[in-house]
């Protein structure tokens, strides 16, 4: 039996989310192990249209790497306010971007809860955190109720495949692990998002992790993981379980997809 067959909780969320540590050990894991030559912010940012003084908003902006990476290429005139759920993370991203000449505007947000007038901004987005919102029909009207009605709406996410090797080998080591994107993914994200929008496209970036040591991937289930659920001998047992499927059936492919819808026209 599994140590533990809950699923994470706000709770489990906030503390994962309190600093920018665990999702700093994923990013750079992720990047280590990466097959894709092409740097995701850098794609994430080709994509948005780049019209001039626009008002745009981030919602979930994490340690604001999208920016950092594309200081250089955002447009004269726009006004952008960077926000998150966590405190934690949003000090990270004014952290990170401190030393910018660029100015930005910081808010902690609740994506269900967008603390703004009606028809405020021409860009909204928000990568890589829908899956974490519990009641996302609502974060979809806000969403929708905050964005000009030609505005544009860019929501970045990753298959439900993701890492899927890593879950059912620390299945087999005693350990429930998955990755939280049940909730939205690339293959359903554009059902949910065109119950709100007309018009729902989606870029795709493919990608695959390789991983040829347990180091890596172990250190990725930590950061997911909440460190006083499960004893230093369970990652102990994960560890070996990695190191013998790599020596049984070499290294490990897992699917790292990731896509960016861009929804348009208010329903």
């Amino acid at each position: 039996m599994n140590e533990s067959d809950e699923k994470p909780s706000q709770n489990m969320l906030s503390e994962q989310y309190k600093d920018a540590s665990n999702f700093n050990v994923r990013i750079q894991t992720f990047q280590s192990l990466s097959r894709q030559t092409t740097d995701f912010y850098a794609w994430i940012f080709s994509q948005i249209a780049k019209t001039p003084n626009s008002r745009v908003l981030e919602l979930g902006c994490g340690t604001g790497r999208l920016w950092q990476k594309n200081l250089e290429r955002i447009p004269t005139g726009w006004d952008i306010t960077l926000s998150d759920f966590s405190p934690g993370m949003l000090k990270a991203t004014q952290n990170n971007l401190s030393q910018s000449e660029r100015h930005f505007a910081f808010q902690v947000i609740d994506a269900q809860s967008i603390p703004f007038e009606d028809a405020s901004f021409d860009i909204l987005i928000a990568n890589l955190m829908l899956y974490h919102v519990p009641d996302r029909s609502r974060a979809f009207a806000e969403i929708r109720r905050a964005l000009k009605p030609q505005g544009v709406f860019y929501a970045a996410t990753s298959s439900h495949l993701t890492l899927a090797p890593l879950s059912k080998l620390a299945q087999e080591a005693g350990i429930t692990f998955k990755m939280s994107l049940d909730g939205f993914h690339l293959e359903n994200g554009a059902q949910q998002i065109s119950q709100w929008f007309s018009q729902v496209e989606l870029a795709l970036l493919e990608n695959t992790l390789v991983a040829t040591e347990a180091e890596p991937l172990l250190a990725i289930a930590r950061s997911i993981l909440p460190q006083n659920q499960y004893s230093e001998a369970v990652f102990e047992r994960l560890r070996a379980r990695i190191q013998q499927e790599i020596a049984l059936h070499g290294p490990i492919h897992s699917n790292m997809d990731t896509g960016l819808f861009k929804a348009t026209g208010h329903r």
